[in-house]
């Protein structure tokens, strides 16, 4: 059996086995201590940054602070989402994109030079544009199938900002689910994807595989579950998995809230669950 019937397989057994009790155990702990503020949502999950690092990204989103001190500001999902709908509003798809990057960097001092760099490729507005509208009409999956590639230096990590953003914001406009092309509850809401939240889920794949029996287990698990450059099946099969983990959680008894994917994107990231402990 070659290495992607492998992972074919492992991909089929890993749909199915969602949070192992232990992993709801934890989760429930943590929503009852330390992520006690997202049991409505993670939209008050806030980060740290310096606007006047940002002081040459243009165009700057109208709703974030000047850029002429040198203070440190906090911006939460829930403003960065406020701020992409708005934007998109005014078809202002870079600034949208600004917005998710400032965010998503915070206080990374690199991050102004290389949005720059972004910003000033000529495929960007079109790129970003097209996700906008691919994202209402047909899903999360298709908009990041057609951002892939499509703008040098704008990997998965930082566009599924940009979506899981946009698609918030949408998802706010009752003409979103009108204008979706498919039916609203059969189509994944978009969440970030990034190194962190791929390591949790190459672990729990290698748990899964080694379970199943499956040849090297370990070493499949690490190829389809890499550190960047996911495939838009990639992304599939992790919306998939973390909604109806999310389902699983709700069901639980311990509190989570329903229909919000996004608290166990932040747990994930947070490290609350480390299947390789």
């Amino acid at each position: 059996m070659g290495r992607q019937d492998l992972a074919d397989e492992l991909d089929d057994e890993f749909r199915k086995r969602l949070l192992p009790p232990t992993a709801v155990r934890k989760l429930g702990r943590w929503l009852a201590g330390p992520g006690a503020q997202y049991v409505t949502g993670a939209g008050g999950h806030a980060v740290e940054y310096v606007p006047a690092h940002w002081s040459g990204v243009e165009p700057w989103p109208v709703e974030f602070p000047e850029r002429s001190g040198t203070e440190t500001a906090r911006v939460s999902r829930d403003q960065v989402v406020a701020s992409t709908r708005r934007a998109a509003e005014r078809s202002q798809w870079s600034e949208a994109l600004v917005a998710s990057y400032v965010w998503g960097q915070g206080r990374t001092g690199y991050g102004p030079h290389r949005l720059k760099e972004i910003l000033a490729e000529p495929t960007v507005d079109g790129a970003l544009a097209m996700a906008g509208s691919v994202l209402r009409e047909e899903g999360a999956v298709a908009a990041y199938r057609g951002l892939r590639g499509a703008v040098k230096g704008l990997g998965p990590a930082f566009f599924t900002k940009f979506l899981h953003f946009l698609d918030q914001a949408y998802f706010l406009d009752p003409a979103y689910f009108l204008d979706l092309a498919t039916d609203a509850s059969a189509v994944p809401r978009a969440l970030i994807l990034d190194q962190r939240v791929a390591r949790v889920m190459r672990a729990h794949a290698a748990w899964v595989g080694a379970d199943m029996g499956l040849a090297s287990a370990s070493e499949v698990a690490a190829w389809i579950w890499s550190d960047s450059g996911w495939t838009s099946h990639r992304y599939e099969v992790y919306l998939g998995w973390v909604h109806s983990a999310a389902g699983q959680l709700a069901s639980a008894g311990i509190g989570w809230p329903g229909s919000r994917p996004d608290v166990l994107e932040l747990a994930l990231f947070d490290g609350v669950w480390n299947p390789a402990s």
